[in-house]
């Protein structure tokens, strides 16, 4: 998208790539290839149906009119109370914003915090819209690269020595979106020790995947006091409650912050959609055991896809500890070819198995590592073990 009378804020924004393989999959699935599409971080399953009757019982109530910019009273306290009940902490209502999605959520965050100029500190490999919402607030990035052999989790070493006087925030993700690790709380101890140390720097702690954890309680920078006037939680209902299209995602956060956010999404959206909102409090004040059969089922997918791709010789990868995705190590196919289409990068491998193998991928270079790809496990058993088949037998033809 280059028209010269498109702003340059446009102009520079990249397309999301996760977005923009599914779309291509979808292109090629049309013309009557029998695609199996790994690249969107979409659960497979149809939103619970005590949840689905909620939405359908605000429709009859006539919940059709502009909700408050913030949220309904009952989602804040819903949401106030799952932070207490499921976390251990104390956000009031008012420190509750409800918006279109955690993307918004995130995107209010970065907008109402970080000015020209600012460095703001992400750990790679990150998500894919992390940089580009930095972008939009003219902030500067600072990626900070985590080993493969740590998990790709970042040290407290790390961290120090990224921090400058120019730091204003920090983003990141646990389970993260693309590894699948998870930080454990003497991790977290570790890195919230240093950030005691720059009271100027603000956390935000993208935890939307908290439900689709296989290492036990959820641990988060909110449990540790010291940084809670300076912490913003990200979360929502579309990957623990199977809500994706429902849009609804939250922050939690100091006063402050969180009436800016109202400010800020006044002028953008205003309120959430009215029906998802009812439909997130029957998700977040009833019954649990959906997520948790959810969950369990993403496990499984996990070992299954694993001990598949780890036969696959020059494959590297770990053992993701939750969300739903592998994100192996796959330089060892570039400089290959199979006849006159080469390899020489992840974007090039991707096409490759999208149009040889029929299996949609997202490339590394979306998130911050070249050298990767991503691959979704949320979807059905044999459509998995078929894409790994047809993945491993593409590139058993590179040479």
């Amino acid at each position: 998208m280059d028209y010269p009378f498109l702003s340059r804020r446009i102009r520079s924004l990249a397309e999301s790539q996760t977005i923009g393989m599914s779309k291509r999959s979808r292109e090629l699935a049309a013309t009557g290839a029998d695609v199996i599409d790994l690249s969107l971080g979409e659960p497979d399953f149809v939103t619970p149906a005590h949840i689905r009757e909620a939405a359908k019982k605000a429709i009859d109530e006539g919940y059709t009119f502009y909700p408050p910019i913030a949220g309904f009273a009952d989602l804040r306290e819903a949401i106030s109370n799952k932070f207490k009940r499921e976390n251990q902490l104390d956000y009031a209502p008012d420190q509750v914003v409800v918006s279109t999605g955690a993307k918004q959520s995130i995107a209010n965050t970065v907008l109402c915090l970080v000015n020209p100029g600012d460095e703001v500190i992400i750990p790679l490999p990150y998500w894919v819209s992390y940089l580009e919402i930095v972008k939009l607030a003219e902030g500067i990035t600072v990626p900070l690269k985590g080993k493969l052999e740590n998990k790709y989790k970042i040290t407290p070493e790390d961290l120090e020595k990224a921090i400058t006087p120019k730091t204003k925030l920090f983003i990141f993700s646990s389970p993260c979106n693309p590894t699948g690790s998870v930080y454990s709380r003497d991790e977290l101890k570790a890195l919230a020790d240093v950030f005691e140390k720059h009271p100027q720097v603000f956390i935000l702690s993208d935890e939307i995947y908290e439900h689709i954890s296989f290492t036990g309680k959820h641990q988060s920078f909110g449990q540790f006091e010291a940084l809670r006037d300076r912490l913003i939680i990200v979360n929502g209902v579309s990957k623990g409650y199977a809500m994706t299209g429902w849009r609804i995602g939250y922050i939690g956060a100091p006063k402050e912050i969180a009436a800016a956010c109202d400010k800020m999404q006044g002028q953008i959206t205003s309120g959430a959609s009215s029906i998802s909102q009812k439909a997130s409090v029957a998700a977040l004040n009833m019954t649990n055991e959906p997520t948790v059969q959810m969950r369990e089922a993403f496990r499984r997918r996990r070992d299954l896809v694993y001990n598949l791709m780890k036969e696959i010789p020059g494959m590297v990868l770990h053992l993701p500890e939750g969300a739903f995705y592998m994100f192996p190590k796959i330089n060892s196919w570039f400089g290959k070819a199979n006849g006159t289409f080469r390899v020489e990068n992840a974007t090039d491998l991707c096409m490759y198995l999208l149009n040889f193998s029929h299996v949609s991928l997202v490339t590394g270079e979306a998130f911050g590592d070249p050298e990767c790809l991503r691959l979704s496990y949320a979807t059905s058993d044999d459509k998995l073990v078929e894409a790994i088949k047809r993945i491993k037998n593409g590139l058993a033809a590179l040479t």
